[in-house]
């Protein structure tokens, strides 16, 4: 599919390529074990513009276009999902809306550190009793003065354990209901009140963090807030649109991982006295996994091209992800199934493939949530 793609494209994925496959994929299955990521990995990615991909240069970032972005997360996912989930979080959940809605100050102080690989930034929205209702929402800013007075905990945040800077949600005016949520980014070393909680023992995805995020009194600066008081939600909202398309490659990556390695075990693997890639029954298996994540790769494109194009794609993000993210699991299972008792232990990736792309499915919006989007969308609900 080379031929949809401009040579800028191409140049942006044979770069994550190069890096994931000769740096990356070595690694990948010592971070998972050691439910770790590596510093140097996200220092060289810093230095390739892909902490910051989408980014102005003026900012520290790549100043590439979001279909790049999308080929350039599906490459470092490929290789590890987890180091996908820090690269896919730090872009479109932290970058994206401090570049988006922040003041001209705020992109210099708070965008341009982490655009340029030298800090890594998170988004903190979800709470315990919040997730797919944002109105349920229990963090409060309370406007003291010079500042603002942030209570609450935050849970399930991609890179909330190794963060220097954070986009949060919390709610301002609890009378307005959606309309009183509000937006704000901090520096969390210089935010008193703060501290990280507990990090999460997860399934998969073991080489990114996922953190609670503790503010007790916590106090950032009045100028701290992303657009005026209430707007929160449409940015939220925004957010996660794009961010749909990141996790939509994501799985995309993964599943190609899969893939790729089905044929070559299949290619080997002999069973009565042939390659199991002769068996019918296995070709179907490997037919079904590349059509799916070929028509997964065109639903993500077109969402990043309307991005690209400034139009809209919620609907377009919504399929992508979805979409993405069933093809995705149903190639792991698929994979598992191929290797059979080898797909099952860990001296092989594919069952970190397996335990890593699950989350794809329910992480920046279920996939329930994404076919509540869609037929909004088709049913002439649109917003």
């Amino acid at each position: 599919m080379d031929y949809l793609l401009t040579e800028e494209q191409k140049m942006a994925r044979d770069m994550a390529r190069r890096f994931a496959d000769n740096e990356l994929k070595p690694i990948a299955d010592r971070l998972d074990r050691e439910h770790t990521h590596s510093p140097e990995v996200l220092q060289q990615l810093g230095e390739m513009g892909i902490m910051g991909v989408a980014v102005p240069e003026e900012y520290g970032g790549g100043g590439m276009d979001y279909v790049s972005y999308s080929l350039i997360v599906t490459e470092i996912s490929r290789a590890c999902g987890g180091t996908g989930t820090i690269v896919a979080a730090h872009n479109s959940l932290y970058c994206y809306p401090v570049l988006k809605f922040g003041t001209e100050e705020q992109k210099q102080k708070f965008l341009q550190p982490c655009a340029s690989g030298r800090s890594v930034g998170c988004y903190a929205l979800t709470e315990a009793d919040a997730g797919s209702d944002p109105a349920a929402l229990r963090t409060t800013a309370r406007l003291d003065g010079d500042s603002w007075v942030i209570n609450g905990e935050k849970k399930f945040i991609s890179n909330g354990n190794i963060s220097d800077y954070c986009v949060f949600a919390a709610v301002t005016d609890k009378a307005k209901g959606y309309k009183g949520i509000s937006q704000f980014v901090c520096d969390l070393r210089e935010t008193p009140g703060f501290k990280v909680g507990r990090v999460e023992e997860k399934l998969g995805i073991n080489a990114s963090g996922t953190a609670e995020l503790v503010f007790e009194d916590a106090r950032v600066p009045k100028d701290a807030i992303l657009g005026e008081p209430g707007a929160g939600l449409r940015q939220m909202l925004e957010t996660l649109d794009s961010g749909r398309i990141s996790i939509a490659s994501q799985a995309l990556g993964i599943g190609r991982a899969v893939l790729e390695e089905s044929i070559e075990y299949a290619k080997t693997r002999v069973q009565f006295g042939k390659p199991i890639a002769e068996f019918q029954a296995i070709q179907w298996k490997l037919a079904d996994m590349a059509t799916q994540l070929d028509a997964a790769a065109l639903l993500i494109w077109r969402a990043a091209w309307l991005e690209d194009h400034d139009m809209r794609f919620e609907m377009e993000a919504a399929m992508a992800k979805m979409y993405a993210s069933d093809a995705a699991m149903h190639a792991a299972l698929e994979g598992v199934q191929i290797l059979g008792g080898y797909g099952y232990v860990r001296d092989y990736p594919m069952e970190r493939h397996f335990r890593d792309v699950k989350i794809t499915q329910i992480y920046e919006g279920t996939n329930e949530i994404q076919r509540l989007v869609i037929a909004r969308n088709i049913l002439g609900k649109r917003g």
